[in-house]
């Protein structure tokens, strides 16, 4: 018994000193967990190994530790032990799924690596099985033979089934594509609208389990009336109407379902998987950006499931419109109620316009009237707010049967233009009312990303023959026209940012959606006296005003003058240094911190390797050179050998190592 205990000490003697060994040698920031368990399979396996090939035959449970430390294939042991040790640290950094942060540091959250791996593992049947259904309906066949996709009904059909077999994640995505009508031919957005997800609604025990969770007082004391009934349920949470104790007032409760989180951060993973599979398959999947499509979907919906972000929209475009003359309703947020998961918002009596004329006869409210305020209120948000609601479809506005006006619900989706998209996007507004090619161009090049690509005489004239489809007509197409500009962007290989293209997708959302409200109601004609009218606005302003007008050119004043005293001082000093000329202008990779870090990184990895390489051949050369000398001085040559071999061993691991983590991070800021 007391050798057992012996031989247990000592391996946990062998092991500490692996453990600290191996990590100062590999140098990254390792993982405790990992490397715990890489100490303990390069001990079991190089143990097993040496106990069959050696041990066995010997009596090695009666020599002392430190006679066994002496000898040689102690050693060795010891050795290989630290070198399988590290290995398996480098195969675990490289099939562990973590994600790292700019210094390599760990930013996923601190489950055991068996605990990953299971997710891994769960994950990638979850893939498997939607491959299977995609190639099942013929997806990967017919991907093969998409090339005109006007004519690709087969194409479409086996996508819309895959989507609708798949279920969850892939059914909303589906949903989204639908729209995208600047990217999809009629045939696919036929089909994509076809999808609908059946969703059944929480059972009641379930909701009062979830609101008493949730919030953070008894839901006795918050409500006075619940009712357990929901509104409407959907794939992320579903609503209830409610009665405050407090006020008495009426309010919407919007819950998350419980398994939301989960299942949308497992699923659209895999979607993002799912579409570079599609993607590699298909130059046309490649050509419509379809891996980007789904990235740009899974961020959007991973920010919709926080109900935070939901509330913090509604607030800001609330705010952002509290003095507008185009009155629109916005919920009321009860934010000492709401949480990530839970939103308690203001109730408003009304009816969704997706029910069309009816609606408007019923509460009797000129379509016209109603159509120019929710425009108007939209330009407002989008050209001179910055903060825009980006999913104007008829389920999202309705009219208040009290006075008639325009409520504007769901908040999970906004859009954001900076102060120069807003102007452009005015005057490409601007533009194509007068129908005046140049100021068009000129708006379009603000708008994209890679502007100094355009050749200016030819994409001019691509703007113009945009104009020209739509002239001598009553009304211009929304649809058709920034169909058309989609593409001759993508002609031209050009893009415009994210949020001009969700600006510009939301007008056509917009358009159909007016169009619910009056089918004669032409965008673009109103669009120009709602620019006239808030032009004229901003130049009476001053005069309207004066004391704000004051106000401000006293701030401006405060900011600007120190900086003008200063400009004499300035002016003398500079025209000193260039009389002596002491002004050089100098600039290349290293005068930028991050060019100059980048590159010496890169140098002292090149110089690892080199070093790495030069000692595995070295002492490959020697152990060769070795084998032909007979005297006792071969002995020399292979412990130099081995050592070099051992130094080349790790270097290679340290460098492997943070190539793995550099990969990480690059794929993670895809």
């Amino acid at each position: 018994m007391v050798i057992y205990v012996r031989m247990i000490a000592e391996m946990l003697v062998i092991a500490i000193f692996i453990y600290f060994v191996s990590g100062r040698l590999m140098g990254s920031k390792v993982n405790f967990t990992k490397r715990i368990l890489s100490v303990v399979l390069g001990i079991v396996l190089t143990t097993f190994v040496y106990w069959y090939s050696y041990l066995r035959y010997t009596e090695f449970m009666d020599d002392a530790f430190a006679t066994m430390l002496t000898d040689t294939s102690t050693v060795i042991w010891i050795g290989s032990m630290l070198m399988i040790s590290m290995l398996f640290y480098l195969i675990l950094e490289l099939f562990d799924p973590i994600e790292l942060g700019d210094r390599g540091e760990r930013m996923t959250n601190r489950k055991f690596i068996w605990k990953r791996l299971r997710n891994r593992w769960r994950r990638q049947k979850r893939l498997s099985k939607v491959l299977e259904i995609a190639v099942k309906n013929g997806i990967s066949s017919t991907l093969k033979y998409a090339r005109h996709r006007e004519n690709n009904r087969e194409l479409a059909v086996a996508f819309r089934r895959t989507l609708e077999e798949a279920g969850g994640v892939f059914i909303k995505f589906g949903q989204v594509l639908s729209t995208r009508t600047d990217l999809f031919a009629p045939v696919f957005i036929e089909e994509l609208s076809q999808l609908q997800q059946n969703v059944k609604a929480l059972p009641k025990e379930q909701v009062t389990e979830i609101l008493r969770k949730s919030m953070a007082q008894p839901i006795e004391e918050v409500f006075s009336k619940l009712d357990k009934e929901p509104l409407a349920s959907a794939s992320i949470g579903q609503i209830h109407r409610g009665v405050l104790r407090k006020t008495n007032e009426e309010v919407i409760i919007k819950m998350q379902r419980p398994e939301v989180s989960a299942i949308m951060r497992d699923d659209l993973d895999i979607l993002v998987e799912f579409s570079e599979w599609v993607s590699s398959k298909s130059t046309w999947a490649q050509n419509i950006g379809f891996r980007e499509l789904a990235i740009g979907f899974a961020n959007g919906l991973r920010e919709e499931i926080d109900f935070e972000i939901e509330m913090r929209n509604m607030i800001q475009v609330k705010n952002a419109l509290e003095d507008s003359k185009n009155q629109v309703k916005i919920p009321k947020v009860y934010r000492e109620y709401s949480n990530s998961t839970i939103i308690v918002m203001q109730y408003f009596q009304g009816k969704s316009i997706s029910q069309g004329d009816a609606v408007f006869r019923h509460f009797t409210v000129e379509p016209k009237n109603f159509g120019r305020t929710v425009l108007f209120s939209f330009l407002e948000q989008m050209l001179f707010s910055g903060i825009f609601h980006a999913d104007p479809h008829p389920g999202n506005i309705f009219i208040d049967e009290t006075d008639g006006q325009p409520i504007l619900l769901d908040f999970g989706s906004v859009g954001r233009l900076t102060a120069p998209q807003q102007e452009a996007l005015n005057h490409f507004i601007i533009g194509i009312q007068q129908n005046d090619a140049s100021i068009v161009h000129d708006a379009v090049r603000k708008l994209v990303e890679n502007s100094e690509k355009i050749d200016g005489a030819k994409f001019e004239q691509a703007i113009g023959e945009i104009l020209l489809k739509i002239s001598y007509v009553d009304r211009i197409p929304t649809a058709e026209l920034i169909h058309s500009l989609f593409d001759v962007i993508r002609e031209f290989g050009l893009a415009f940012y994210p949020s001009v293209g969700i600006a510009l997708r939301s007008l056509i959302s917009l358009d159909s959606t007016l169009h619910t409200i009056d089918p004669n109601f032409d965008m673009f004609t109103e669009a120009k006296s709602f620019a006239k009218e808030y032009k004229t606005s901003v130049l009476k302003k001053p005069f309207k005003q004066p004391l704000a007008t004051k106000e401000r050119i006293e701030e401006e004043l405060v900011l600007i003058l120190p900086e003008v005293a200063k400009l004499p001082k300035r002016i003398d000093q500079l025209i000193r240094r260039v009389e002596g000329g002491k002004i050089i202008l100098h600039h290349d990779v290293f005068s930028d911190k991050h060019n100059s870090g980048f590159v010496m990184q890169l140098f002292s990895r090149f110089v690892l390797l080199m070093s790495g390489i030069t000692f595995g051949f070295i002492s490959a050369a020697l152990l060769a050179i070795a084998q032909f000398i007979d005297t006792v001085y071969a002995i020399y040559l292979n412990t130099a050998a081995y050592g070099g071999l051992f130094l080349c061993v790790i270097l290679l691991v340290r460098l492997s190592i943070q190539a793995i983590r550099d990969m990480k991070r690059s794929n993670q800021y895809k």
